[in-house]
């Protein structure tokens, strides 16, 4: 290849092929069309919808603009909406403040590489590979009023599940004893990650395990330390599965996720009413975003 031809190429940088360029087109075009079709598309109508009256019965002609009314109804005439808000929040803390700093603990336990680690790893994790079905059923058979492993330790007769004054702790017991598993499995992975040589000079600082976690090993983390709280977030917002395998969200346990499938595709079929509560968790969700795009960037200058 002659020197004209290399400095006419390096002029004019690489030229891709029309082979080339409808590959990259394609690697652009259909991602680009998944996110709108099943992300954005849907959340831009359900917006659109909460601010109708329609039953999805009949045709898109019957949909009647009606502003914010349902907005408006949700905060007024319609009680099981704070309760449900309140649930949710409260699903939230529990999750941030019990079960994710529990799974961290194991983690930093079971890191320290103890007789019997993989044992515990397995079995801590195991609840996680399971439905949600199944983990009702679970610990249906431990919350039973009669029979129940808790009531005979106990040796109470509560029936876990159906008093509305404690099925929403059980139920949150029930799911944090998946949760915890899975943020110990992210954890110990980051752990296994960290540079041996940190812990070394910390410890020839004179630093003790409390400091050198707390001041070293979790600052450098930082990544994983994301990814677990936006877990945990994702979880407490989206809690819905366990509640209504338990008892359709009702009885004490109302959360937005419910009230959204009981108006949308229950007997009521609501769809303007039900879309409202969906946007109301689609702007808790996105601030939390916002705070997270906010810390990483920020982290990243």
């Amino acid at each position: 290849m002659s020197s004209n031809t290399t400095q006419r190429k390096a002029r004019g940088g690489l030229r891709l092929s029309r082979t080339d360029k409808i590959v990259l087109t394609l690697m652009l075009a259909i991602p680009l069309i998944v996110v709108i079709g099943l992300i954005w598309g849907p959340a831009i109508v359900t917006v659109l919808l909460s601010f109708t009256s329609w039953d999805g019965i009949g045709g898109l002609d019957s949909i009647k603009f009606i502003g914010a009314q349902n907005y408006v109804d949700l905060a007024t005439i319609y009680p099981p909406f704070w309760p449900a808000l309140w649930h949710n929040v409260l699903w939230l803390l529990v999750l941030f403040v019990v079960f994710t700093p529990l799974g961290m603990f194991l983690a930093v336990l079971l890191d320290k590489e103890l007789r019997g680690t993989r044992f515990y790893q397995t079995s801590i994790y195991l609840p996680v590979v399971l439905s949600a079905a199944l983990v009702g059923f679970i610990w249906q058979l431990m919350y039973s009023r009669d029979q129940g492993l808790i009531n005979a330790m106990l040796g109470t007769t509560i029936d876990w599940y159906g008093d509305s004054s404690v099925n929403l702790w059980a139920a949150m017991i029930a799911n944090g004893w998946r949760h915890t598993g899975y943020i110990m499995l992210l954890y110990l992975s980051g752990l296994k990650g960290v540079d041996p040589s940190l812990r070394e000079a910390a410890a020839i600082d004179g630093a003790n395990q409390v400091k050198t976690y707390l001041q070293i090993i979790f600052p450098v983390m930082r990544p994983i330390n994301i990814i677990v709280f936006t877990i945990t977030f994702i979880e407490g917002v989206r809690a819905f599965d366990l509640a209504w395998i338990i008892n359709r969200g009702r009885n004490g346990l109302e959360l937005i996720s419910t009230l959204v499938t009981t108006n949308v595709i229950g007997e009521a079929s609501r769809i303007g009413f039900g879309s409202a509560l969906a946007t109301i968790m689609l702007i808790i969700s996105s601030i939390f975003i916002v705070i997270q795009l906010r810390v990483v960037m920020k982290g990243e200058e």
